[in-house]
């Protein structure tokens, strides 16, 4: 027995390995490979090895048939778009690529068509986009009660009790199946729990003590026919358990034409029943999904009545209609509407009786909208609800938690921001505040102002304003200077970004619209400039304008303004307000006042400026005076002049416009004194003054040899020799005329003219260039120097006589500015020579030793020096020209910390080519001399 059973099993073995490709053929079954497992790891090889055959082939092969499954449906070679416009050509033909080409290229580029209908897509179809490639018959699902019994059904029965045994009967062509035991038993026309009950009867009567368990093995298969407009229409093999949703599946589904809603099945030429897919797309009911029998027909009609649906839907596409359907079913399709849809709003583009497009109106809330009759060619738009809030309040600026708040009536601020500490930042502002409140229909906005300290401490004062409707809460930062901008920063670059990319392929800005209309709008009517030669000044001068706001303009401005003018309904500005200055919340206040000013009114706007923390321009509140503009600035600098301050105000009347100044007690006006509190109008200005001889916080500094160096607060007009004295004079060790006095004033001069001077070497160089008579310089090396020349730093070093004024010269006295330092060093004994010598060197002071002296010292000037115009850089910063005369040798010019400077010869030539010009000279002269010698 053990033989013949590796006999069987090797026999299997070797056709598996001899066969090769075709092993899926006569691959053993599991009971062959469970028996060669069974025996012994040696046995096993002892019997590989004896018929060639390698033993990890054996167990791949195993696992390779255990874990692959056969791949019915895969991706569709061709991507079919199927969209609202049907393909009469077939899919594999030229003429089908070239008509769906030129129809895709009509579609891109047909601009009257709205995009959304463009990008919608037939639903359904996407459950069908795959390829089929092979058939493998379902035999591992659970077999109903109610399944049909036939020929080619297997009927496993297991037999327990007295006897014990496994059979594995298959019906034949007549319905019978051959039991060993009892003989031919016919099941023809049983279901197989009849099946089942019968064959346990028969069992229990003619076999006594024993019991059965009987079960369905393999099923047949049965030949269907798929036609109509399915993807690949055909005949198929498929499990007798199929469903009509199965044999789409087999088939690839429906092509671009075919029918969701209307799939038939016939059954020898008679219909036995239609499947609407929607009912399994939709709702999950596959009741209509009848079994197939072996010769059925399902049968795919072309597709009925397209509507399309886009807009606030939860499912935009393409949807087929059946007959007598209403718009109410139509969005029961689309999965019912968006929470920002507005129903009463929708409309229908439909196709007239004369063939002409029409908008049909439909109030999807009530019964007759609902029951609009949907047509084939309908087009279902769905209008999305106003993105404005009924009656929210916006809250923004230096407080805790900004965002919109509902409304109600009677809300106080206090209600609304009820605690200090909980509520606002600590940066806050608590005596400015402003509630923006529209005013009409157009928009237009008044302003109220308000102390936020006061209208949450005293509840019910009147600084607790009402609230209405829509207003607009701002509260300021009390400084600017202390806020973290870093989120703020990061949102506008990347805002910026996403416009860069945008406008990085167009020289014409980000809003090309409005670009394009510029140039539309040009070349209807281009403004003279000029007429016969003469131009024009305005038109001059609005060229200027043009240029210069050209230049300023960019792409952060352009972003920062737009979202400053839709801060309040930019969620994400909002809830970054906090970090914003108080300029930057009143822009788009301001900005909006400045658009509602009306012919005869003036401009809700009022300037103050001075001595303020916060200078510039306020929206005029309600009811707002002097105080109140005060209190919008940030209240006064220290140094405000609080006895008289100026109001300029803009009088206009039939016979025009006049400006009048008035001046008003400041500090009556803070206290709320009637008549020094005025009233303000629109375009006031304020000026708030600086107390008379009051100065900000000055210093200077005094370093080196004084008997107390430091830094030195000092008053207007006071002098350096009164520094000096506050110093405590000097030490003995200090150089007075070696003292260094250093003043910003003077330096930014410097700088000044150091740029002066490259710009007219940079015209020099360009004249020489075109000159006739000029050596033709190296533009390279031009600006090489140019660069050298701009990149020197000035230093800003005044010369003072400090000897002089160690003595009382009044004159050789000065007056000190803010940030001015003196630096007095220490008594020098040397002397240096630099420049055009053999060996610039630093020497020891000698009294009594020339110029000329120190020169030598220093080895001599070099042959390419100017030695006529050695200077010298004295100990104070003052330069000297020695006076170098036979009788006059400079003995005494020199003191201890002098520089000697021996300049180069710029025009210096060498001997060989002075002798070569001298020979040049000669020879033409001779010349000369010859010919005239010869008249």
């Amino acid at each position: 027995m053990l033989q013949q059973v590796k006999k069987f099993i090797l026999v299997g073995l070797g056709a598996l390995v001899l066969l090769g490709a075709q092993a899926h053929a006569i691959t053993p079954s599991p009971q062959m490979l469970e028996q060669f497992k069974s025996l012994p790891k040696s046995e096993q090889q002892r019997l590989a090895k004896q018929y060639g055959i390698d033993p990890s082939l054996i167990s791949a092969t195993q696992s390779q048939a255990q874990l692959e499954n056969p791949d019915l449906v895969g991706p569709r070679l061709n991507d079919q778009r199927i969209d609202n416009e049907n393909s009469p050509y077939g899919e594999d033909s030229d003429d089908s690529r070239e008509g769906r080409g030129s129809r895709d290229n009509k579609k891109e580029f047909d601009f009257a068509q709205d995009e959304s209908k463009k990008e919608l897509t037939r639903f359904g179809y996407d459950m069908f986009a795959g390829e089929p490639s092979t058939f493998a018959p379902v035999s591992d699902v659970p077999v109903p009660s109610e399944y049909l019994v036939g020929p080619g059904d297997s009927i496993k029965i297991q037999l327990y009790g007295k006897d014990s045994q496994t059979y594995d009967l298959v019906i034949n062509r007549e319905g019978v199946i051959q039991f060993p035991e009892l003989g031919p038993i016919s099941v023809t026309g049983l279901n197989f729990e009849q099946l089942r009950k019968s064959l346990s009867t028969q069992i229990k009567q003619q076999m006594i003590g024993v019991e059965s368990n009987i079960t369905m093995g393999e099923l047949r298969s049965i030949r269907i026919f798929v036609a109509g407009d399915a993807y690949k229409p055909g005949s198929y093999t498929v499990s007798s358990l199929s469903t009509i949703t199965q044999a789409l599946f087999v088939a690839g589904g429906v092509n671009e034409i075919g029918s969701l809603r209307n799939i038939q099945l016939k059954r020898n030429g008679k219909l036995v029943g239609s499947f609407d897919l929607y009912d399994l797309l939709l709702r999950g009911d596959a009741s209509g999904d009848m079994r197939l029998h072996s010769g059925d027909v399902v049968f795919i009609p072309s597709v009925g009545g397209l509507i399309s649906v886009s807009g606030e839907v939860r499912r935009p596409a393409i949807y087929e209609l059946k007959q007598h359907e209403t718009m109410a079913d139509v969005i029961v399709m689309a999965a019912g509407l968006k929470p920002g849809a507005y129903p009463r709003s929708s409309s229908v583009d439909r196709y007239n009786a004369k063939g002409l497009k029409s908008i049909v109106s439909v109030d999807l809330t009530s019964a007759k909208g609902q029951n609009t009759q949907a047509k084939a060619g309908d087009y279902l738009r769905v209008k999305s609800a106003s993105t404005q809030y009924e009656s929210a309040i916006t809250v923004l600026g230096a407080v805790v938690r900004p965002g919109k708040y509902q409304w109600y009536q009677g809300q106080k601020i206090s209600d609304l921001l009820p605690s200090i500490w909980g509520d606002l930042s600590i940066s806050a502002d608590l005596d400015y505040g402003l509630i923006v409140r529209e005013v009409s229909e157009y928009g237009d906005i008044e302003v109220h102002q308000f102390s936020p300290g006061k209208a949450i401490s005293s509840q019910g004062s009147e600084e607790d304003l009402s609230l209405a409707a829509r207003d607009i809460v701002i509260i300021f930062n009390f400084s600017d200077e202390e806020q973290n901008r870093y989120e703020l920063n990061k949102l506008v670059k990347e805002r910026v970004k996403k416009v860069t990319r945008l406008n990085e392929d167009s020289l014409l800005g980000s809003d090309l619209f409005s670009a394009g209309f510029a140039q539309l709008d040009k070349a209807r009517l281009s403004p003279r400039k000029e007429l016969a030669g003469v131009v024009f000044n305005d038109a001059a001068r609005e060229s200027e304008l043009d240029e210069l706001k050209a230049a300023e303009e960019s792409v952060v401005k352009a972003v920062v303004s737009k979202m400053l003018m839709n801060m309040f309904d930019d969620a994400e500005l909002i809830k970054l307000s906090g970090q914003m200055n108080r300029n930057e919340l009143l822009f788009p206040i301001i900005t909006k006042l400045n658009s509602q000013g009306r012919a005869g009114a003036n401009v809700n706007i009022v300037a103050v400026n001075g001595q303020v923390r916060h200078e510039g321009i306020y929206p005029l509140t309600v009811g707002a005076k002097v105080r109140d503009i005060i209190h919008a600035a940030g209240g006064l600098k220290e140094g405000a002049y609080t006895a008289r301050a100026e109001l300029t105000s803009t009088v206009t009347d039939a016979v025009g416009s006049s400006i009048s100044h008035q001046s008003i007690e400041l500090s009556q006006a803070l206290m709320g004194d009637a008549e020094a509190n005025k009233a303000l109008k629109g375009r006031d200005i304020l000026t708030v003054m600086t107390t008379p001889d009051w100065q900000e916080h000055k210093s200077v500094e005094i370093r080196g040899e004084v008997k107390f160096p430091g830094i030195y607060n000092i008053r207007r007009g006071e002098t350096l020799n009164d520094v000096l004295n506050r110093a405590g004079g000097f030490t003995e060790y200090a150089s007075l005329p070696s003292a260094v006095f250093v003043r910003e004033s003077v330096r930014q001069q410097e700088q000044l003219e150091i740029q002066k001077l490259a710009d007219q070497l940079r015209r020099d160089i360009a004249t020489r260039g075109v000159s006739k008579d000029g050596n033709v310089v190296n533009y390279a090396d031009a600006q090489l120097m140019l660069a050298d020349l701009e990149n020197i730093q000035a230093v800003g070093r005044l010369v003072v006589d400090l000897p002089a004024i160690s003595v009382g010269i009044e004159q050789a006295n000065i007056q000190l500015e803010n940030a001015d330092i003196l630096y007095v060093p220490s008594t020098k004994q040397t002397i240096s020579v630099m420049g055009e010598v053999q060996h610039p060197a630093t020497h020891r002071f000698k009294q009594g030793l020339t110029l000329d002296q120190y020169l030598t010292m220093s080895g001599g000037v070099r042959k390419r020096a100017d030695e006529g115009r050695t200077y010298v850089i004295q100990a104070n910063g003052s330069v000297l020209l020695p006076n170098r005369s036979a009788w006059f040798s400079g003995e005494d010019l020199l003191q201890p910390g002098d520089t000697v400077i021996v300049p180069l010869d710029t025009e210096y030539k060498d001997n060989l080519t002075l002798w070569s010009q001298v020979t040049s000279i000669i020879y033409n002269s001779a010349v000369a001399l010859a010919s005239i010698a010869r008249l």
